[in-house]
């Protein structure tokens, strides 16, 4: 079973970097030099970052299918002040994950 995986991870990468790649060639082919409207153009910008955050979210707050509040709550606790405060991202790191390692420490 792990070695049938193995020899599907290379080939399954590969088809998946070029169907993103394709994908983005298409939407420049189809749009060539033409503007999209403004309030399109806002939506798609503000898509990574709602994609970010539901992601962080959701890793700090679910292990599989359950709710867990767990010391990870702590570390994104201590994350969400540190932004708040304006603190450099590399702080805001360093400070969540201290966080979390003393909560799971005691």
């Amino acid at each position: 079973m792990v070695d049938e995986m193995t020899t599907n991870l290379w080939p399954m990468v590969v088809a998946l970097a070029a169907s993103a790649y394709l994908l983005k060639m298409f939407g420049l082919v189809v749009l060539g030099s033409r503007q999209l409207p403004r309030i399109l153009d806002r939506c798609l910008t503000l898509i990574p970052a709602a994609l970010l955050s539901a992601l962080v979210i959701k890793d700090s707050f679910s292990v599989g299918q359950s709710l867990v509040l767990d010391a990870r709550v702590a570390g994104f606790a201590v994350a969400v002040v540190a932004t708040w405060r304006r603190a450099p991202l590399i702080v805001v790191v360093v400070l969540a994950a201290g966080a979390t390692a003393i909560l799971r420490a005691i």
